[in-house]
């Protein structure tokens, strides 16, 4: 194995994982609104759709296909737009909330929030991890010399950090989380995640007409 190789790109998707965006915005959200066990779930699906892209990235590289660049700024555009409808839910949901704070209204806002198929969702949409596995990942590929060994162990590798990465922030949220904690982190995830869709909307739009 190259060991050089396989710490350069696990330092890279710790880099990438840890970096605010849209899959943090939404785990550190739903642990505020939702808890910590729904958090999870929200990891999970999160994890689910990593794996999805990390196979759509291997048929890529047996395949020796060419990835349009206009393809790929289409599907990151449609991730954004995906964000934006989460965030301005996030945002109605956290005003709702602020302006009603009683136990019913809490309950009645959050059970929508995360979950295995919202995270899957976002995960599938999230424009950085479809850059990073259609256009990094490949580079990584050699790592050993056998191109199965080396998806299995990327693979492992990028599940492992992604989910440790995320249950910090969990722990973290479940520290300090409180029900006036608790709206002010999810008004906060909202407008992340509306800035997030925001400027990768305008980015790709961009591209797109350039």
């Amino acid at each position: 194995m190259n060991t050089a190789l396989t710490a350069t790109y696990a330092l890279t998707v710790l880099l990438l994982i840890a970096t605010p965006g849209p899959v943090v915005a939404l785990i550190v959200n739903t642990a505020a609104a939702s808890g910590a066990r729904k958090a999870v779930f929200t990891a999970i699906g999160t994890n689910w759709a990593s794996l999805v892209l990390i196979g759509a990235a291997a048929w890529v590289i047996m395949t020796s296909a060419a990835i349009d660049k206009a393809w790929l700024n289409g599907m990151s555009l449609l991730g954004c737009l995906f964000i934006g409808h989460i965030a301005v839910g996030t945002l109605r949901e956290a005003m709702q909330a602020t302006s009603v704070p009683t136990a019913a209204a809490q309950v009645d806002a959050q059970p929508g929030r995360g979950g295995l198929l919202q995270g899957f969702m976002v995960g599938i949409s999230n424009p950085k991890d479809i850059i990073f596995f259609i256009s990094f990942f490949p580079q990584f590929i050699q790592i050993t010399e056998s191109f199965g060994k080396s998806m299995v162990v990327l693979s492992l590798l990028w599940c492992a950090i992604d989910f440790a990465v995320l249950s910090l922030y969990i722990f973290a949220i479940g520290r300090i989380a409180s029900q006036r904690s608790s709206r002010i982190i999810s008004l906060a995830s909202g407008v992340a995640l509306l800035l997030i869709a925001a400027v990768g909307l305008a980015y790709n739009v961009r591209e797109l007409t350039a």
